[in-house]
């Protein structure tokens, strides 16, 4: 029950009011409880991927942290090839930083975080750590033909009242609810945005 009416609650406030660049709504297809994505924060070697991740909410949340690992493929020194991440608040004290307060939108812009800052400190992926250490430029090569290959996105255009033109990413891969468009992953761009968005290869839908 105290999971139950948890997850209610901070579903109706993500949908309400979602961070920037991240969207979050039930499963509909996956064994996973929840799907998540993240869009590439600009100025990092993800820009104009979507990420898809997947959550697990264990039947004592909060009390306990969800699980959460990538669907799609990303390069970075903290998330492995099977998509787990290695992140504080995903674990339990001591060797973590989970608390019960903490919130899946927290979680999930910790991870969009992450993406930008990566931790090669205390990595999964060795080899690429070192690389984004020692030699930023191949790190940064790597990380957008990655990104490229399996994170770019369609484009798929709505408009909303008299506000102006708003974009709803949909992933090339992956199926997302069109519910869930409006009120969990509605993005707005200024013109510049758009026009860099316009300039890469990209399927637009039908």
């Amino acid at each position: 029950m105290m999971k139950t009416n948890r997850m209610n609650r901070e579903l109706k406030a993500f949908g309400e009011n979602p961070p920037f660049g991240i969207s979050c709504w039930r499963s509909e297809n996956s064994t996973a409880e929840l799907e998540a994505q993240i869009l590439g924060g600009e100025g990092t070697p993800y820009e104009k991927g979507v990420f898809k991740l997947e959550i697990d909410v264990p039947d004592k949340y909060p009390l306990v942290p969800p699980k959460v690992r990538f669907i799609t493929s990303i390069y970075h020194p903290n998330i492995d090839n099977a998509g787990r991440i290695c992140l504080d608040i995903l674990k339990m004290p001591p060797q973590g930083a989970w608390q019960p307060m903490l919130r899946l939108s927290t979680v999930l812009q910790s991870i969009q975080l992450l993406m930008a800052e990566p931790n090669p400190e205390d990595p999964l992926m060795t080899e690429i750590a070192s690389e984004y250490k020692y030699n930023k430029p191949a790190f940064n090569k790597h990380a957008e033909e990655f990104t490229r290959k399996f994170a770019m996105v369609c484009i798929f255009l709505y408009i909303f009242g008299l506000n102006g033109l708003e974009f709803s990413l949909i992933p090339t891969f992956s199926s997302v609810p069109l519910s869930s468009f409006k009120h969990n992953f509605r993005l707005s761009f200024s013109i510049h945005m758009l026009l860099g968005l316009l300039m890469i290869k990209i399927a637009i839908l039908p």
